[in-house]
């Protein structure tokens, strides 16, 4: 019997929060703080670095876009395909925890 990664399954469904945290953001966006109080609702322990490297990844999967400011804070909003992906129009590739369609 295979051991289960929580490691991975917590970087994947963070990936998800934060694509739903953003999509109920838009069209503005918000700032990571916004987000990081999100995740801790779900994971109490999850940190800035952690939050700022799920970001990275979905930033690099073209699905959110993050405006890291001079004053050292990260603006993010989706991207038109992390809409897409936040809404289930699309398929959603393996690195996020998106649950299966309910209806």
């Amino acid at each position: 019997m295979a051991e289960i990664d929580h490691a991975r399954l917590r970087r994947e469904a963070l990936r998800w929060l934060i694509l739903l945290t953003l999509n109920n953001a838009r069209p503005i966006g918000a700032f990571e703080g916004l987000v990081l109080t999100v995740a801790q609702s779900e994971y109490p322990d999850a940190t800035a670095l952690e939050l700022r490297r799920e970001m990275d990844y979905l930033h690099d999967r073209e699905l959110i876009k993050v405006d890291k400011q001079p004053s050292g804070r990260w603006h993010a909003e989706l991207s038109r395909f992390g809409v897409d992906v936040a809404e289930y129009t699309v398929t959603c590739e393996p690195g996020i925890a998106r649950p299966a369609k309910y209806w």
